[in-house]
């Protein structure tokens, strides 16, 4: 199978690919390679994926409409998992032009380039964080998400409507998922384990907020990469159950 892994140079993507290369698929991967942390990182990631002859690498940012028309066209996917976008939610307070060009922009570019070249299935990225003011627990998909707190979540409510539509007016299948955050090897070194690891091993406090009465769930990378293969491989379908009279958030 073909599959684009967009964000392949990230902590998610970059593992995805490996699985992915590792169970025989073809894997063309794409970044921008941003600085939004250490590029060095991202760079020592894609070289584990080299080795694999079914591997390709392409630095593209998907906010570019002509090269993702380009890309699409020529490489003729069957399966796209969408990993790349502007991550972070306090740097969206101080960033918001980033979050606009790659979670809103370049997610329509994506959308626009399964839609014309017959892709089977988009899976893509979504975020715990759409969850917002909503303090019903535990977080369910079929609670309404419509109250985000940052512009980061706001991005990615929007991804899912977006989403939504091009499955409803284009029946192109979509899955999103809302990742919690994930913690593991490789992984991105402004996420809370990271640091909260570094500061143990050099001795350092660790600053706990609200008065140590926070809780936040975690997801190891393995299980996030073996959720999404599962994901890329059985297509979204039609809830057939689904009535406008009691609309349900969780599929259509």
């Amino acid at each position: 199978m073909k599959i684009l892994v967009t964000g392949a140079a990230g902590f998610i993507g970059a593992a995805l690919s490996l699985r992915l290369l590792e169970r025989g698929d073809e894997v063309v991967g794409i970044d921008n390679l941003n600085d939004y942390y250490d590029i060095n990182l991202k760079i020592a990631r894609l070289e584990r994926l080299k080795g694999y002859e079914k591997f390709k690498f392409i630095k593209v940012d998907i906010s570019d409409r002509q090269a993702i028309e380009a890309l699409f066209v020529k490489e003729q996917f069957q399966r796209v998992m969408h990993l790349a976008g502007q991550a972070g939610v306090r740097y969206s307070i101080t960033n918001p032009h980033a979050y606009i060009d790659s979670n809103i922009v370049g997610f329509m570019n994506i959308l626009e380039g399964c839609r014309h070249n017959a892709v089977e299935h988009l899976a893509y990225a979504s975020s715990s964080s759409v969850y917002g003011a909503n303090t019903h627990m535990p977080f369910s998909v079929h609670d309404n998400v419509d109250h985000p707190v940052s512009l980061y979540a706001a991005s990615k409510k929007a991804n899912e409507l977006m989403a939504h539509t091009y499955s409803h007016l284009y029946k192109l299948p979509t899955t999103g998922l809302r990742f919690f955050t994930v913690y593991g090897p490789w992984g991105r070194p402004d996420m809370s384990p990271i640091l909260f690891a570094r500061n143990i091993l050099e001795g350092k406090p660790i600053d706990v907020f609200n008065y140590g009465n926070h809780r936040r769930d975690f997801t190891y990378i393995d299980d996030i990469v073996e959720g999404v293969i599962r994901v890329i491989d059985k297509s979204a379908t039609v809830n057939e159950s689904w009535t406008g009279n009691t609309p349900d958030p969780g599929s259509s």
